[in-house]
């Protein structure tokens, strides 16, 4: 896997910041940002893969099935946090949504940078995760070429699953292990190699697509509006609170009632303080399929 490794456009030394040593810091801060600056244009010229990406893994969650991140180092954080925030975000079981770093939680937090050549490591844990044909697997990998990160695409394929491969450079392995390639060219790193700079920031971006988009599609959301936010606080009572009283015009002190008597659920809250019919607001939601929208106009 190191062949030709330096001919990686990931891997590229850029002549322009030749001088970052020598640079101030505000010289160094404008640099890092203006190369930032081009990363979602980068992005944009991806979303003809990025679509049928999200597509897929959409129709699998829909379907019941779940989606599993995989990578190492950067590349495998960027993974854990966007995993780690739907549960919060959107309500989602844990198993729904989940993340795997090469060297195991230990590796969030300090580098282990040799795991990430363990191959059989990497197919092994497709088959810890029990991964089948009903699931989606991303692997994220800046250089395409990650060991781990390969075999457990490969693995998942060969199981059915559905599989994207996440990278920065152009005709990467990874690319074609997967049935879905989603290559995002930001070019050379202001530091040379350090793929957690332009690179992490494209894989963000991309993570967020395919969770949020997926989730809006599977009625996670009504407008742009977090209906399905799990309420663990001060701060997410009082959005959950103030999106209540938005959907239904009620005042405050009516949207704290109805959520303390929803069981702090905002969706069978809202349906509650609809007086349009007499049905029982879980059973509205139930058989619109969580879908708040298709809920309330099914009582209009």
């Amino acid at each position: 896997m190191t062949d030709r490794l330096g001919d990686l456009l990931t891997e590229q030394v850029d002549d322009r910041y030749a001088g970052l040593d020598t640079a101030s810091v505000a010289q160094l801060a404008a640099v890092m940002n203006d190369a930032d600056a081009t990363v979602p244009g980068a992005v944009r010229a991806a979303l003809p893969q990025i679509v049928p990406a999200i597509e897929g893994v959409a129709d699998r969650l829909a379907a019941g099935g779940r989606l599993l991140y995989v990578g190492a180092g950067t590349a495998g954080r960027m993974g854990v946090l966007d995993a780690s925030e739907c549960p919060p975000t959107f309500s989602t079981p844990p198993e729904l949504v989940r993340a795997v770093i090469a060297g195991g939680p230990e590796a969030l937090l300090a580098s282990q940078e040799g795991v990430e050549d363990d191959e059989a490591a990497g197919a092994a844990v497709i088959a810890e995760c029990g991964i089948t044909a009903a699931d989606a697997v991303v692997g994220i990998s800046a250089s395409g070429r990650t060991p781990y990160v390969l075999a457990a695409v490969r693995a998942a394929r060969a199981r059915g699953a559905l599989t994207v491969g996440l990278s920065c450079n152009a005709g990467t392995p990874l690319s074609a292990a997967a049935d879905r390639a989603i290559e995002v060219l930001v070019g050379p790193e202001v530091l040379a190699g350090s793929t957690r700079l332009k690179a992490g920031t494209a894989q963000k971006l991309v993570l967020n697509m395919i969770s949020t988009i997926s989730m809006v599609r599977l009625g996670k959301t009504y407008g742009n509006l977090m209906v399905d936010l799990r309420v663990t606080n001060v701060k997410l009572r009082d959005r959950a609170v103030r999106i209540i009283r938005q959907v239904t015009g009620v005042s405050r002190a009516v949207a704290e009632v109805a959520l303390d008597g929803a069981g702090l659920d905002v969706k069978t809250a809202i349906l509650m303080l609809d007086r349009s019919t007499g049905a029982d607001p879980r059973q509205r939601l139930a058989a619109s399929g969580g879908r708040l929208r298709e809920a309330l106009e099914a009582g209009a």
